[in-house]
């Protein structure tokens, strides 16, 4: 294990710890409670106790920046058609078998964040490149918590929204200013089942049910979900049905839910590819248990991609992967029956399309 080296400008105290005992410290940000001695790092690699205090090892350093489509948080209802300054760090507080994101969220180096940047230079970068919001993604933003809060404090004040991607697993009193600082949020529900929870992230369910039920109940943060179907893991009819019922009976029917494609990854590489049919299945079961916003992801499927207003029924947004090519929206509203559709919306879509810029901001 190297040496947490405070000598580092990115260093920073955090809070969000307490004192267990003489030998030990324990880290509250995250449902994990590492419990640290001198010079040890937690689960996350980029917390850790050094001379008895928690510190965060990665506040303004990234494994780089990139201007995306919203649409790739993947969120289809918060400011359609606009671009993202997207940005991640090191490490994760899950242990995903099949992260699509591994070297990034699994590395193990410091080193490798070549990138640097204050929260005020992402907040001009931002600006200058006309982004509609900031996205802290790539890996889990819980764990640079410091960082990505001081980032959309600084982006509120340029008028930049600010889009939390994240697994949802934190600690109740750390969540609240988290999502305080954040106008948006796709949080990834990996299963409905205790067992692959456990068995391939390495974490449990329940937190992530109480961030989500948060979320959509105690703040004005808009939120969608996202779940990765693997075959055979978490894609059986009765867990989908039942994951649709929960989101309905605790979060309300208008919450987007994206099905999204899996590859294989990481140490999952024997496991097959999502079938376009199992997607299709996974909507339709949703929808049928009474869900108004579900989409398909990862494949090019027109009518999975497309929004349609809850009344009566006609599509509003229609989208070619993360092209809007038909809008059928005013105000917010469905322009064939004047429905409101649950979203964030400018008055036009903006025009960003499939493009993908990545930058350098130092």
């Amino acid at each position: 294990m190297k040496d947490i080296d405070l000598s580092h400008a990115s260093i920073i105290p955090v809070e969000h710890w307490h004192q267990v005992n003489n030998d030990l410290i324990q880290c509250d940000l995250c449902p994990r409670h590492c419990q640290l001695h001198e010079n040890q790092r937690g689960f996350c690699f980029v917390r850790g106790r050094k001379n008895d205090q928690m510190w965060l090892t990665s506040y303004g350093r990234s494994s780089g920046f990139c201007i995306d489509p919203i649409e790739k948080k993947p969120l289809n209802q918060f400011l359609p058609g606009s671009s993202v300054l997207s940005f991640g760090t090191a490490g994760c507080n899950l242990a995903c078998k099949f992260c699509q994101n591994w070297d990034m969220s699994k590395a193990r180096d410091m080193d490798r964040l070549l990138d640097q940047a204050s929260p005020e230079m992402l907040a001009d970068a931002a600006k200058t490149y006309q982004c509609a919001s900031v996205a802290y993604t790539y890996n889990d933003p819980v764990i640079f918590y410091e960082y990505a809060i001081d980032t959309a404090l600084a982006c509120k004040e340029q008028g930049i929204k600010n889009v939390a991607v994240t697994a949802g697993y934190i600690s109740e009193q750390p969540r609240e200013e988290f999502f305080k600082a954040m106008d948006a949020t796709n949080i990834d529900l990996k299963a409905f089942n205790e067992r692959f929870y456990q068995k391939l992230t390495g974490a449990k369910l329940q937190p992530v049910l109480d961030t989500i039920e948060y979320v959509a109940n105690e703040t004005d943060t808009w939120m969608e979900l996202t779940t990765l179907l693997i075959p055979g893991e978490n894609d059986s009819e009765k867990e989908l049905a039942q994951m649709a019922e929960w989101i309905i009976e605790h979060c309300g029917d208008e919450v987007p839910l994206h099905f999204t494609k899996y590859h294989p990854d990481y140490r999952m590489m024997n496991n097959p590819e999502t079938p376009i049919e199992t997607l299709e299945k996974a909507r339709k079961i949703a929808m049928d248990a009474g869900l108004k916003f579900v989409y398909t992801g990862n494949v090019l499927d027109f009518e999975g991609q497309a929004t349609y207003c809850p009344n009566c029924g006609e599509k509003v947004i229609e989208r070619q992967y993360y092209q809007i090519t038909d809008w059928q929206l005013n105000n917010g509203c469905c322009q064939h029956c004047n429905t409101p559709v649950a979203g964030v919306y400018q008055e036009q879509p903006g025009d960003w399309g499939n493009k993908r810029l990545p930058i350098r901001l130092s």
